[in-house]
């Protein structure tokens, strides 16, 4: 019996957010994103923390840190676990806005991007699926979040299904109440503009368990699990 079918003791696929870096005032991208600047004026500083990692290292994030092995890394190799499909936005596939003046561009990875799932890609300009190698297929199409979701879902089969960003996209779904779990890190810089996750989404305490881990390297991970809804206590003595 697949999960959601019925069964008590069955796992129900969840939707999940990983490795999502914001500056201290809420920025998850600076601005300014171009080809030449994947994070437009915040450069790489909200991945200071990641690149080191062997995670990171072992996507293709080569740099000439030491490969570190402690709290970073124990959070950032939990991205792809049980992950059926990703969802993302035009932004994080491309650096172009509005209609596509071709189709050459195949994405910021290469040829062999580090998903090796389904992604459906957030368009408002939706274009033919594109098939890469090591299993990663990009599904271009214009959806609201939970039209998405199910598409993503249907992709995934029983795994889970992660939102991969950009901090518009992340907010979106949290706005519309679908995101299960949550990791994100704060990095102690300032960037002052860009894309902020946070606007519009108050009280989000409310319905999520908020779990912080503090770093050596100075970012503090925090974890969102989303609340139980608990069923009403009775007043018969019971």
């Amino acid at each position: 019996m697949a999960a959601g079918d019925g069964d008590p003791g069955a796992r129900h696929p969840l939707v999940r957010v990983h490795n999502f870096s914001v500056s201290l005032d809420g920025f998850g991208v600076g601005q300014g994103q171009s080809l030449e600047a994947p994070f437009g004026h915040a450069g790489h500083r909200l991945l200071q923390w990641a690149l080191p990692t062997r995670t990171f290292q072992d996507m293709g994030f080569h740099g000439d840190q030491e490969v570190t092995v402690g709290v970073d890394e124990a959070f950032a190799n939990r991205w792809n676990t049980g992950i059926g499909a990703e969802i993302m936005g035009r932004n994080k596939f491309s650096p172009s806005r509005g209609p596509w003046a071709d189709e050459t561009w195949r994405g910021w990875w290469g040829d062999n991007p580090p998903f090796h799932t389904p992604v459906v890609v957030l368009t408002h300009h939706p274009r033919p699926t594109l098939q890469m190698d090591g299993g990663t297929t990009f599904h271009f199409v214009d959806a609201e979040p939970a039209a998405a979701l199910a598409a993503a879902r249907e992709l995934a089969g029983d795994l889970d299904v992660r939102i991969g960003g950009g901090a518009s996209t992340i907010r979106q779904f949290l706005e519309a109440d679908l995101i299960d779990q949550m990791h994100i890190v704060v990095v102690p810089i300032i960037l002052g503009r860009g894309e902020r996750l946070w606007d519009g989404v108050e009280g989000l305490e409310e319905r999520f368990h908020i779990e912080s881990t503090s770093s050596p390297s100075g970012v503090i991970h925090l974890s969102f699990r989303r609340r139980r809804t608990r069923a009403p206590r009775t007043t018969s003595g019971v």
